[in-house]
This record gives C-alpha cells, sequence and structure tokens, in this order.
C-alpha cells in the first residue's frame, strides 16, 4: 500500500477572514454551518445536533465536531493528531467548523487532473457517398417538339414540364 505525505489544512483554525463568507455563515448560523459540513462531508445532516446535548459541558468537545474532524484529517492526508484536534474543537469549536467549511470549498474548487491514453478513434459512420444526379437530356434533344430543358426523363417515360 502506497503512503502519500502529510499536507497541512488549507487555512489555520484561526484563519476565518481568509473566506468571509464562511466566516459570516459561521458567525450568524453556526448550526447550519455545521450540518452543511456534515453533509457535504457525507456524513448524515443532522449529526452536529447531537452536539447540543454537550453544550452543557464547555470544556468537553463535542463528539461530532471531533469526530468530523478527525475524519477530514485522515481521509484528505492532513497534518494533525487526535490530542490537537481535542483542544482545537474544545477551545473554539465554531472556529473548528469554519476551518472544516473553508477545506471543503477548497477541495471542490481544486481541479482533478486526469491522465488519458491515446485511444484509437472509431468512426461510427460510413463515408458520405456521392449520387448521381438524375439523367437529363442534353442539348439537341427534342422529344414531341419540345426543348430538352423543358424535359425531365425517368426509367419508364419522358415527363414534359410546363413552362
Amino acid at each position: 500500500m502506497e503512503t502519500r505525505p502529510l499536507i497541512e489544512w488549507n487555512t489555520g483554525l484561526f484563519d476565518c477572514f481568509e473566506d468571509a463568507s464562511s466566516c459570516c455563515y459561521g458567525f450568524w448560523c453556526a448550526p447550519c454551518l455545521a450540518c452543511t459540513v456534515s453533509e457535504r462531508f457525507g456524513e448524515n445532516r443532522c449529526l452536529p445536533l447531537c452536539d447540543m446535548c454537550c453544550w452543557n459541558y464547555p470544556c468537553l468537545p463535542s463528539p461530532a465536531v471531533l469526530s468530523l474532524r478527525v475524519a477530514m484529517r485522515n481521509r484528505y492526508g492532513i497534518k494533525g493528531s487526535l490530542c490537537k484536534d481535542i483542544i482545537a474543537t474544545s477551545c473554539c469549536e465554531w472556529c473548528a467548523w469554519c476551518q472544516m467549511h473553508r477545506e471543503l470549498k477548497h477541495r471542490r474548487q481544486t481541479p482533478t487532473v486526469i491522465n488519458m491514453q491515446n485511444q484509437a478513434i472509431v468512426q461510427m459512420q460510413p463515408p458520405a457517398v456521392m449520387m448521381a444526379p438524375a439523367y437529363q437530356p442534353q442539348g439537341g434533344y427534342v422529344h414531341q417538339g419540345v426543348p430538352a430543358q423543358a424535359c425531365v426523363m425517368t426509367q419508364s417515360k419522358v415527363h414534359v414540364l410546363p413552362y
């Protein structure tokens, strides 16, 4: 199994002003931001609401923010430790939610590079075929007193066009 090098968070814990929209979203509607982060990460949207039972104990980390932070670090290969996650979520839970929101926004905007190998091109349609025009007699031919330009010949008979 191949191990990839660990990277830093896209922004720091207190870098709220790096993305003003995330900062405002977290300040004015922090529970909504937490639910958005949970859903974008692939978890149940209501998971952060479980943290409401822990708001009576401000010195303890809330389980949803701690577990999502650890899961995000592991999924994206971000440097850190469980101890640092506990400290971040205990001291400033809403800053941790905002940092995770910024990380997810950054990951969604980062382009994905796809290496493609040259493949043979298969033409699905047959080549175009030119059709020969219908036979039209050339000058000098007269059918029952009508000039050739006014006649059209088909396989069975000659048609005289009105003029």
